[in-house]
């Protein structure tokens, strides 16, 4: 199957977000996204990686650690859910020889889902749109970081 069936037909995100390619040897757009469903409602890349952390891991601190985030901001994150949504996206589990730990409810299993299914679609939509565009940025960096010219390179 060729790069438009497998955006059509969506299938598993690492493979196809993995596969989605401009032409060989082209820089890719990278998408970042973030859903406001209200004012105080906000979906965004951070608090997605952390909930497919807590997936992985049942708990909310190694979830944080293995994504780099400290325990304090992860809780934070996790906090903001309680507010945004009517239905809960995490619950506390208790017990058991680990102590207890954290698992994502069926909502927050709908959430992420939902998000990474929007990701690989809205990626899918960008690098065909982009292509021409994504052909013709510079790949070579070494000139600038972050917008400024590097020190050293004037």
């Amino acid at each position: 199957m060729g790069r438009e069936a497998d955006c059509a037909l969506g299938g598993p995100w690492g493979r196809i977000l993995n596969s989605v390619r401009s032409k060989p040897g082209s820089p890719r757009p990278e998408i970042r996204f973030r859903i406001d469903f209200s004012a105080t409602c906000a979906v965004a890349p951070a608090k997605i990686d952390l909930l497919e952390a807590i997936r992985e891991s049942g708990s909310l601190s190694q979830g944080a650690r293995h994504i780099g985030m400290s325990y304090r901001r992860a809780r934070q994150l996790i906090d903001s859910f309680k507010g945004a949504f009517r239905n809960p996206v995490t619950r506390a589990v208790r017990g058991g020889s680990g102590g207890g730990g954290v698992v994502l409810t069926p909502f927050g299993e709908e959430l992420v889902d939902s998000y990474r299914s929007l990701e690989v679609e809205i990626r899918c939509l960008a690098t065909r749109r982009l292509e021409a565009i994504s052909a013709a940025a510079r790949r070579d960096t070494s000139r600038k970081v972050a917008g400024r010219i590097a020190p050293g390179k004037i």
